[in-house]
């Protein structure tokens, strides 16, 4: 953690929704004059996607069939947690873009599935990440510790799952039987590295569909707002003005001493009311600091 340079992590699985949080995260940057340095968690994954097929399939031919993305051993986390100290105690550090698609190879001039070369981060007034391990903990790294605001973005496991599933399709051209694969693959490493940050993240977004999602492999259409509550798990509830919260979020109300549950449609909003203030007073400390 570091008073003069502070990093905010936004941790969730593949399909959770960490990209529209981020959006709004870019929306309070952008009205408060906060100038972030972006960082993603894909950037920091060890091989290219040729080279990680090639590395699955050889997994599995020697009985491994859980080999991916989600492990310590298929991303530089050492990398990752090296960055986030060297940002906060100097401001700097170096990261690249993993391109996902022919629209990301034009824009960056690298093929597709691969990456671009490591780069500066540009001047900044903090650091955002979001991806996979923004609050990791390993027996050799801890990227957790040097966060100084950990958000995970957790959907109730069906709709992670259905989020995911309609994204890959429409977006990446991947089958309902291939993205079920990953997902089965994944599944040990999403218990022992993913699920455990969410313990330690300083507030937890987790949105619950409303409507049947039993069996979420043959869902036509991804619960809506409005088909949804979400809970809001703070680590500390102690200054987090609840009654405040209450009143400018109508309906909601408090499961327990520190969870406040949402409408779906009003999350945007709730994101607003507590991040902000949470932004600001790391940007305060920042300048006092300096």
């Amino acid at each position: 953690m570091s008073k003069k340079h502070p990093i905010i992590s936004i941790t969730g699985s593949s399909g959770a929704g960490t990209t529209s949080v981020k959006r709004t995260f870019e929306q309070i940057f952008r009205r408060e004059n906060i100038t972030a340095a972006y960082i993603e968690g894909d950037a920091f994954h060890r091989f290219n996607r040729e080279e990680m097929r090639r590395r699955m399939a050889a997994a599995a031919e020697q009985g491994n069939k859980h080999f991916s993305h989600f492990s310590p051993e298929t991303n530089f986390l050492e990398r990752l947690e090296e960055v986030f100290r060297e940002y906060g105690e100097t401001g700097t550090g170096t990261s690249r873009t993993y391109v996902h698609d022919e629209a990301e190879a034009t824009q960056h001039g690298v093929p597709a599935g691969t990456f671009t070369e490591w780069a500066p981060l540009p001047d900044s007034d903090l650091l955002f990440y979001e991806g996979l391990h923004g609050a990791v903990v390993t027996d050799t790294v801890d990227v957790a510790r040097h966060a100084d605001l950990k958000i995970g973005v957790v959907p109730v496991i069906n709709l992670e799952w259905i989020q995911k599933l309609h994204r890959d399709r429409s977006a990446r051209g991947y089958s309902t039987e291939a993205v079920t694969d990953t997902i089965l693959r994944r599944m040990p490493d999403y218990i022992h590295y993913i699920c455990p940050q969410f313990t330690g993240t300083d507030i937890n977004f987790q949105r619950v569909p409303t409507v049947d999602t039993s069996n979420p492999f043959i869902a036509r259409w991804i619960p809506t707002p409005d088909e949804s509550m979400v809970v809001i798990r703070f680590k500390s509830p102690r200054g987090i003005d609840f009654p405040y919260l209450l009143s400018m979020l109508q309906g909601s109300f408090m499961s327990r001493a520190n969870s406040i549950v949402i409408h779906g449609a009003r999350l945007d909003l709730a994101m607003q009311l507590i991040l902000t203030p949470l932004i600001l007073q790391l940007i305060e400390r920042k300048r006092r600091a300096a």
